[in-house]
């Protein structure tokens, strides 16, 4: 009688059938702001990890040798830019990022290839090498053009997030102060023309009313590139249950994220304590115990934190997430979106790109099937970014690209205000 293959072993014949595709990763951004975007100056063939970093942030997440340990398949590139970036200048940086990535694929054609859809990704899968895909991390990327919406579907990108951390002229972030309460109709035109064009409209970093409105206006499928669940964890960043069942109905996907923030209640709350301490002690220009004596309270913060350990985050704080979202979506909603080199820190045991089969095995220790499994790992996305591209071909047959203006559907007077 033959034994039963270990998790390890199913993890890896379940990953030579099924790409693994992560959602969201920003190692353009680092190559940009470490190495002013010359990929001579980084070697990605390499291991990243020994890297000199600026003073504050961790080693790089991301590099080929881990990707292929990962076993990953396809991964979409984050092609962001600050949000205080507008106008004109978004415009010409966001460009740079996605020639960026581009360059990453002609440099490495080995092991990275752009795709553009979901046959490329399962025929790339099939070749040995890792499916390149972009997506635009903010809408104020568009600088309110639906024209420049079409240019960077036409150079390539696949999806875009409708807001980075602050709000657009016609949406709301999940993480700035509410103003237009959903979608403005510029910004419904915004959903519907990315439904005609077959991009993949992005819900994470939006407001849970910029949630519902998009998922109320939109035809195709959506996705949440790098969010967790809200039941879970209370930040504005992930998904509150509601809305899980919405994605549900409207056939779309949420990518768990992997920062120890959104993923850990615990962890989030000790980061805010922390935060609250340190304003105690040094708070410029007018406040804190000991203002303009930064050994002091760089002492003061050390013992605190003495006292108040941080909790530790773990692949199983993630599997939770996973677990939480299959529960209430189902398991035909839920993927991975990592979130590696955008955040400062992942969880214990899943603190690079080739720790996805961990992952993974602790889904299969829990009990998932081979074919649950399958689908977490990339066979869901590859569902969704199959249908908006069904859903594409039927509009473009039947609808114009969109001329429409901010200033036509939500006045002059918005347009001239952002």
């Amino acid at each position: 009688m033959l034994a039963a293959p270990s998790d390890a072993q199913r993890i890896e014949r379940i990953l030579e059938q099924t790409p693994l595709i992560d959602g969201h990763n920003d190692l353009p951004w680092e190559i940009r702001a470490r190495f002013g975007g010359d990929l001579t100056k980084i070697d990605l063939s390499q291991s990243t990890l020994a890297l000199p970093a600026p003073a504050g942030s961790p080693p790089l997440m991301t590099d080929i040798p881990r990707l292929r340990a990962g076993h990953v398949g396809a991964q979409f590139w984050s092609v962001w830019i600050p949000a205080d970036t507008q106008g004109p200048a978004a415009v010409q940086m966001t460009i740079e990022q996605i020639d960026l990535v581009k360059q990453m694929c002609a440099r490495y054609p080995h092991d990275l290839a752009m795709a553009y859809t979901a046959a490329d990704i399962v025929r790339l899968h099939k070749a040995g090498k890792i499916a390149s895909l972009i997506g635009v991390e903010g809408g104020h990327q568009i600088n309110n053009s639906l024209a420049v919406l079409r240019a960077y579907y036409d150079l390539g990108a696949r999806y875009m997030t409708l807001t980075h951390a602050t709000n657009t002229a016609w949406a709301d972030s999940a993480t700035d102060n509410p103003v237009h309460h959903g979608l403005t109709p510029f910004g419904k035109e915004v959903v519907r023309e990315m439904n005609r064009l077959g991009m993949l409209v992005d819900l994470a970093h939006v407001s849970p009313d910029t949630m519902r409105a998009a998922l109320a206006v939109s035809e195709a499928p959506l996705i949440f590139s790098h969010s967790s669940a809200r039941a879970l964890v209370d930040t504005p960043r992930d998904v509150p249950d509601d809305v899980l069942r919405l994605i549900a109905a409207n056939g779309g996907i949420v990518m768990v994220n992997f920062y120890p923030g959104y993923v850990s209640e615990a962890r989030r709350r000790w980061e805010a304590d922390r935060s609250a301490e340190q304003a105690r002690y040094d708070s410029p220009p007018f406040g804190g115990l000991y203002i303009g004596q930064p050994e002091r309270a760089k002492a003061a913060l050390a013992e605190w934190e003495r006292a108040h350990p941080m909790p530790e985050v773990t692949i199983s704080d993630v599997a939770d997430h996973i677990e939480h979202v299959r529960a209430v979506a189902g398991v035909d909603h839920v993927g991975l979106g990592s979130d590696f080199d955008g955040i400062p820190e992942a969880p214990t045991g899943l603190d690079g790109a080739d720790k996805y089969p961990a992952l993974l095995q602790e889904l299969a220790r829990r009990g998932w099937s081979d074919a649950d499994l399958a689908k977490v790992a990339g066979g869901n996305l590859l569902h969704v970014l199959a249908r908006a591209e069904e859903v594409s071909a039927r509009l473009r047959a039947t609808r114009l690209p969109s001329t429409a203006t901010l200033a036509q559907l939500d006045g002059p007077e918005t347009a001239t205000t952002h």
